[in-house]
C-alpha cells in the first residue's frame, strides 16, 4: 500500500527537496554566496576566480549538511582555511560563520520573495500516511524548518520536527551522521529497524545507511540515483507518487 516492507512503522522525512520544492532555492543561495565571497578571495589574492558550481558542488559539499558543516566542506575543497569565527560576525564577514550566516539571509530573502511549494506526490504520500494512523517526522538540518513548513502549509501533518535547532540544543551531530534520524524514530517510539528515511541527499542517504534503517527512500530529483544507491538508498523514486502506484525500483 505504501511501496515499503510491511513492517515499517514510521515515516522519517528530509524536508528541502524530499517535501518541498526549496533544495533549488538552497542551490541558488549557496552560489550567490560563495561567488562573492570568491570573486573577493581571487581580487584579494591574485589568483583565478572559480565559481561555485550549483550543482556538482552543491551535490558535493552542503547539500543535506548542516549550513556550518556544508561551508567548511566547500571551503576545505578549495583549499581555503577560514577563523570559525561566531553567531555576533555580521553576515559576510570572512569567517566560516560570517558567510554562513550570509548564505542564510539570503535563502530567507529568496523565501519570502518566491514562497514555497510542497511537492504534490510528497503532500500525498503524507496524507495518505495520515489517514493510516501511521507517524511521521520532519529531519532536516536547516533552522528555518518550521519557517519553510508553514509556508507550504503542511507543518500539521507531522507528529516530531527535528530541525537545526533540535540539533543545535541537544548536540546531535549533522548528516551524514544518523543522529537526528535517531532522534526522530526515539520521539515516535519506533525501532530504527522498523522507520524509514526519505532523502534526496546523499549525506542524507548516507545517514539512513548508518542508521540501521528499515528502509531507505532515495527521492532522486536531479537524475543522481545511482549515487543515491551507492551512499545508501534502498529504494529510488522521481516521486513519493510512485510509492503509492507501486513503482519503486
Amino acid at each position: 500500500m505504501l511501496g515499503l516492507p510491511d513492517d515499517i512503522r514510521a515515516f522519517l522525512f528530509d524536508l528541502d527537496g524530499v517535501l518541498t520544492q526549496t533544495a533549488k532555492v538552497h542551490a541558488a543561495a549557496w552560489k550567490d554566496t560563495f561567488d562573492a565571497f570568491l570573486r573577493a578571495e581571487a581580487a584579494r589574492t591574485g589568483g583565478q576566480f572559480v565559481p561555485f558550481d550549483a550543482v556538482v558542488d552543491y551535490d558535493t559539499y552542503v547539500d543535506g549538511r548542516p549550513r556550518l558543516d556544508g561551508t567548511r566542506a566547500f571551503l576545505e575543497s578549495r583549499g581555503i582555511a577560514l577563523p570559525e569565527g561566531t553567531d555576533a560576525d555580521p553576515p559576510g564577514t570572512r569567517t566560516v560563520h560570517g558567510i554562513s550566516l550570509a548564505k542564510n539571509d539570503t535563502v530567507l530573502r529568496m523565501i519570502r520573495e518566491q514562497g514555497v511549494q510542497p511537492y504534490e506526490g510528497s503532500v500525498a504520500y503524507v496524507r495518505r500516511l495520515r489517514e493510516l494512523g501511521l507517524p511521521g517526522a520532519v529531519v532536516s538540518s536547516s533552522a528555518n524548518c518550521r519557517d519553510v513548513l508553514r509556508a507550504a502549509g503542511i507543518e500539521d501533518l507531522f507528529d516530531v520536527i527535528v530541525d537545526g535547532l533540535v540539533a543545535k540544543r541537544e548536540g546531535l551531530p549533522g548528516k551524514p551522521a544518523p543522529d537526528t534520524y535517531l532522534a526522530a524514530a526515539r520521539a515516535l517510539g519506533v525501532e530504527p529497524a522498523h522507520a524509514a528515511v526519505f532523502e534526496d541527499a546523499l549525506a542524507g542517504v548516507a545517514s539512513g545507511r548508518a542508521g540501521g534503517f528499515g528502509a531507505v527512500v532515495g527521492v532522486d530529483r536531479v537524475g543522481q540515483a545511482a549515487e543515491l544507491r551507492r551512499d545508501g538508498a534502498t529504494v529510488v523514486v522521481t516521486d513519493l507518487a510512485e510509492l503509492l502506484e507501486g513503482g519503486a525500483a
